[in-house]
């Protein structure tokens, strides 16, 4: 199965599961409240399949799964009989309603916490976020920070693990100073140190967030000693072999294996000259990248060599891993924590801290689903509760097409005490739609850039 079939499946396997455990969740709070609930629908246009159950509901599949829908009985929308009225939704108290509405990003947020807890119960493996070395003049050399130091708290907040770690890290975009509280490995000593960030810059589609900030950190790196040589490819053909250690191309020394990877990628189809390192002896070798064309478009040069990983360090890596209670409560703060960080990046939308150009649209996600997936099911399983919250609190925008808006209508019915007018409602219905629609364009232009 190709990369491009991948990623289209595990993205309709990851986005109809989400869509379907936030329409559920109107769904069932409106049925409670007595709601007839006339359609239940996972995708948009021409119905594949469909069915009805006993109470009328008629559960669809639509062909694009870009999202879902509940339609409910409403005499704004639908001719009711009289006898069928207290069944509508615009007949419930605005309280029902409230809850009706709010259920899907509910249901989301719940799901997210499910799905934590099932991945501390079976157990994640976790990586120490320890320095190895900082980068001259950086903003953490600047602020006194050394190699052999673990990051265990980022302005207050707990960083066990790499991953919660880059996500307090990401969080603090936009502010002026950050508090780092480091330990040390050897000594056990603790100390903390202010990072002025007025000069930081960080581009998450060229560094991670470590790097931007000058951190190195001690984790397994590839060498220029090659693992393995693909049959037929350019190196084969050269006669390249495993346990070769590449030193120079051409006239570039090579450092690490991210300067050999540019010089290959860079070269397609042009004959390169390699200095060897081969059990002492350097021998020249001359090779030809081939051109690969991969299914985005993207082409660039391949040489057809793995190179050789260190090891992580030595009690850098561990499990964590929970009983029944245990696994909830981690769940419930993992959730905290991605939903924090949600809002956060909403916030720094708005205020210009963070660029419209890292939005990310339906082409990346599809990209994260496929990624995730063929690293497991733990991955995997963290990548839908992070689109699961995301999905969540974009619902919970004050844009009048989302939930948000629905509810904010709400609130100013209960302090009115009487509905928000119909033109009212239709005005902002329809700017709310060209914001989303913008967002939606935006987000896309970013995917297609990408490539």
């Amino acid at each position: 199965m190709t990369v491009f079939l991948w990623n289209a499946f595990t993205f309709v396997i990851a986005l109809g599961l989400l869509v379907t455990v936030h329409e559920f969740g109107h769904f069932w709070v409106a049925r409670k409240n007595g709601v007839l609930v006339k359609r239940f629908s996972i995708g948009f246009g021409k119905a594949l399949f469909s069915w009805r159950d006993r109470q009328g509901t008629e559960f669809v599949i639509a062909a694009i799964p870009l999202g879902g829908y509940v339609r409910m009985l409403d005499e704004r929308v639908d001719p009711v009989l009289p006898q069928f009225a207290d069944l509508a939704f615009n007949h419930k108290t605005v309280w029902q309603r409230m809850a009706i509405i709010a259920a899907g990003p509910a249901a989301n947020f719940i799901f997210a916490i499910f799905i934590l807890w099932l991945m501390y119960m079976i157990g994640v493996q976790e990586a120490k976020p320890v320095i190895a070395d900082v980068q001259p003049q950086s903003i953490v050399a600047e602020a006194g920070v050394r190699g052999n130091e673990q990051i265990i708290s980022i302005n207050g907040h707990s960083a066990r693990d790499l991953r919660s770690t880059n996500l307090l890290l990401v969080e603090q975009l936009g502010r002026g100073q950050m508090t780092l509280g480091l330990q040390d490995i050897d000594s056990g000593q603790q100390r903390q140190v202010q990072l002025d960030l007025a000069d930081w810059q960080f581009n998450p589609e060229q560094q991670s967030v470590f790097a931007s900030l000058g951190i190195k950190l001690l984790q397994p790196e590839a060498t220029t000693e090659l693992a393995q040589i693909v049959p037929g490819s350019a190196a084969a053909l050269a006669g390249m072999q495993p346990g070769d250690i590449i030193v120079r191309i051409d006239d570039e020394p090579i450092a690490d294996w991210s300067v050999l990877e540019r010089l290959i990628q860079q070269n397609a189809e042009q004959t390169l000259r390699f200095e060897i390192n081969r059990a002492g002896q350097l021998i020249e070798l001359s090779a030809t990248p081939e051109l690969l064309t991969r299914d985005d478009g993207f082409t660039q040069g391949m040489l057809g060599v793995q190179p050789v990983v260190t090891p992580w360090p030595e009690g850098i890596i561990y499990t964590q891993r929970y009983g029944v209670i245990g696994a909830v409560k981690e769940g419930i703060s993992q959730t905290w924590q991605l939903t924090r960080l949600s809002f956060a990046m909403v916030a720094k939308l708005l205020t210009g801290d963070v660029s419209v150009r890292h939005l990310s649209g339906p082409i990346s996600i599809a990209q994260g689903a496929g990624d995730t997936a063929s690293m497991g099911l733990i991955a995997f399983l963290a990548f839908l509760a992070l689109i699961s919250v995301n999905l969540a609190v974009i619902n919970l925008l004050p844009l009048p097409i989302l939930d948000g808006g629905h509810l904010m209508y709400l609130v100013v019915e209960l302090i009115r005490g009487k509905p928000v007018s119909e033109k009212a409602q239709e005005i902002g219905f329809r700017c709310g739609a060209l914001v989303l629609l913008m967002l939606m364009g935006i987000a896309l232009l970013n995917d297609i850039s990408r490539l």
